[in-house]
Formats: structure tokens, sequence, C-alpha cells
């Protein structure tokens, strides 16, 4: 059983690798495969090693995915990473915008353990409670976040704008609805952008990265406060919680490093906690928990031990492997005729979307592009864009 389960391990790590470098391909692509086949599987293997696998496959993911969104403009969950990554390659700093998302993932370790025996003793007695009042947090966000503009009619068009998009996702019958919404607003619009400024990627610095104390400090504490509520509340995820940590932050949003840095910290944290909410209340917030649950029919407390342990060490694995490819994509990037780069993306991208997406999917990537776009022109903050979350948020938790 422990051979099985360190296999389950190894493997999981170097298929999140895989999923994680590849634009499109989501985890939750992967863990609907798996559990299609759960029936041959456990004819082989033990559902704990099953398990194991959808984890360390999906926190490995979670860290290799910033890869990609940072040197190819091409998002996934990390879509707010496009924004201050994007303009940290364009100066040659692609190694080090890399190095604070992942960073960001490592120190939040400390934070899982600290915040998963609070999980199991009090979420089940908050959950309820607080599913109530999180609209007026939402709006509260919302508000601060256009108001943070100085044309704050231009952000709130903006805002609605993508917002709209994203309720249109409520009523989309096709898989993976996220993936042609978010690559069209912060991933084709990055692109055409680069393409019609004929913008040249620089030869990209590969030097120690020095972190302050104070960014660690302040992201650990932003992350305390924004991660848990989004780590079990439904239709909200990371790029929500990078919001609202983000407002509590001082400085400049999409820019800092310390944006960067929150942003690693809570793709972790709602990933890795959506496993001890699945425990606390039965509740599945990722994909990767859904699998789970359908993995583990007996989600005892030795299992959920194995899974924090597999949470640990995959972490720290997927660390040094997202330095080794970070460096990798460093040397290379820059080498690349990068317009052409871009438009074979997009290609990509575009045939991703019509397999998985179909073509209601590909109009939808057309039509968030062109508001992507639209934000790009304007000269307004690109977390605008994330309307098309927190508006179908808000509406799926008003009180009516």
């Amino acid at each position: 059983m422990f051979l099985e389960i360190i296999l389950a391990l190894i493997v999981g790590i170097a298929i999140g690798t895989i999923t994680g470098l590849i634009p499109g391909i989501h985890i939750n692509l992967v863990s609907a495969i798996v559990v299609s086949s759960l029936a041959v599987l456990f004819l082989y293997f033990s559902p704990i090693s099953i398990a194991v696998f959808i984890v360390s496959l999906s926190i490995t993911h979670t860290f290799i995915d910033f890869i990609p969104s940072i040197f190819l403009g091409a998002p996934d969950e990390s879509a707010l990473s496009v924004l201050p990554g994007h303009k940290l390659l364009l100066e040659g700093k692609g190694y080090e915008a890399v190095i604070y998302t992942i960073t960001g993932c490592l120190i939040s370790i400390p934070l899982l353990i600290i915040l998963a025996p609070i999980f199991m003793l009090m979420l089940p007695k908050l959950f309820f409670y607080l599913k109530f009042v999180m609209f007026l947090i939402l709006i509260s966000v919302s508000v601060y976040m256009i108001s943070n503009n100085k044309n704050k009619f231009q952000a709130l068009i903006i805002f609605l704008l993508s917002g709209f998009l994203g309720i249109s996702t409520l009523f989309f019958q096709n898989s993976q609805p996220l993936l042609p919404l978010l690559s069209g607003l912060f991933g084709a619009s990055s692109l055409i952008s680069s393409i019609r400024k004929k913008e040249k990627l620089k030869e990209q610095k590969i030097t120690k990265v020095k972190i302050k104390f104070s960014e660690i400090k302040q992201t650990f504490l932003t992350s305390l406060i924004a991660s848990p509520l989004c780590s079990f509340l439904p239709a909200l995820g990371s790029s929500q919680a990078a919001i609202i940590g983000a407002n509590l932050q001082s400085q400049d949003k999409e820019n800092s490093n310390s944006f960067l840095m929150l942003l690693g910290s809570v793709n972790f944290l709602v990933m890795a906690l959506s496993f001890i909410t699945l425990y606390s209340i039965s509740k599945s917030r990722t994909g990767a928990a859904v699998a789970i649950q359908e993995i583990l029919k007996d989600f005892n407390f030795p299992n959920l031990l194995v899974i924090i342990l597999a949470v640990i060490i995959s972490s720290l694995i997927a660390f040094l492997i997202s330095i080794f490819l970070a460096r990798i994509f460093s040397r290379s990037i820059a080498k690349i005729n990068y317009t052409k780069l871009s438009i074979s993306i997009i290609v990509f991208l575009s045939i991703v979307i019509l397999i998985f997406s179909k073509f209601p999917g590909l109009l939808l990537y057309l039509v968030s592009t062109i508001v992507g776009l639209f934000c790009i022109e304007s000269g307004a903050r690109r977390t605008n864009l994330m309307g098309c979350l927190m508006l179908p948020s808000i509406l799926l938790y008003l009180p009516i």
C-alpha cells in the first residue's frame, strides 16, 4: 500500500507538470477522466492511492500553470497572473514573476496547517450563516474595485460587460465554460495587443530574486483573511479571493510583485482547503475535490492526513520543478519570434476551445477577446474584467 501511494504521488506530479504546461488543459478535465474510469481503476489500485494521484496532480498543476500564464499569456485558473506577469515579461523579468507566484504558493503551506484544524472545528457551524452575507462582501469589493479607477464610469462599463459575459456561462451547456471566457478576456486580448504594438521580448534575466519579509508578511495576512471564504462557498474561487486580498493591500494591485505572490498564495490555498472543506462539511469546491468525493466514499480522518501530507510533499517538489522550467522558458522565450508565437497560441487556444466548448464557446471566446481589447485600449485597470466572476457570484448569493 505504501509503495502504491508513493507511485501515485510521483505519477500525479508528472501528469500535473504536463497539464500545467499545456494551455487549456484544466484539472477538472483530468479529474473527470479519472472518475469516469473508476470501475477499471478500482480493480488495480486502492481508493486512497487514486485520491493521492488526483491531489498531487492538482497541486502540481497549480504551481506549473503560472508558467504558461506569464510567459505565453495563456491563462487558466491563474488568469489574473497575466496582468502584472505580462508586464514583467516585457521588462525581461518573466523569471522573477514566476518566482513570486510560486513563492506565494509555498509560503501558504504553514497557513494550510493553521487553517486545517480551524476549518474542521468551526466550518460546520459557520457555513450556514456566512453564505447569507457573502453578497454584501462581494458588492463592497466590486464597488471599491471600480472606484479605484480614474474614469469610474468607464470601469463600471467594463465590469458590467465582463459580468454579463460571466452570467452567460451560467447557461452554458457545454463543458469548460471558463476556458473561452478567461482565455478571451485575459489571454487572446493581451496577445493581440502585443501583436498590434509589435512588442518584442527583452532577454529574460535569471537572477536571484530577493523577496522582502514585509511582502511575505503582507501576503500571509491577506491570504489568511481572503482565502478561507472562497475555499468553501460555491461560485467563489481563487480569482475572487485574490481581488478581496488585493483590496486589502496598500500598493498598486496590478503591477506589484506582492500581487503575484498573493495570487499564488490564494490559488494554492483555495485548492488545498477544498479537500479539508470536503471532509468538514461534505461539500466539494473544486473539480479535484469532486473527484475525491467520488473516489473516497468513506472519507475518514486517516485519509485526510494522507491527503494533507500529499499536498505538502507535492508542493515542495512542484516548487523545484517550477524553478527549473522557469529557467528553461527564460532562456528560450526571447529567441522566439514573439509575434509568430502569439499568433500560434491564439490559434491553439481557438482549436482547444472548439474541441471542448464547441461553437458557442468559440463565440464566447471571440466576444470576450473584444471586451478584453476594449479594456486595454481604454486604459482602465484590467482587474475590472474580473466582473466576469464577481457579478455572477453576487447574483447567486442575492437573498431573493
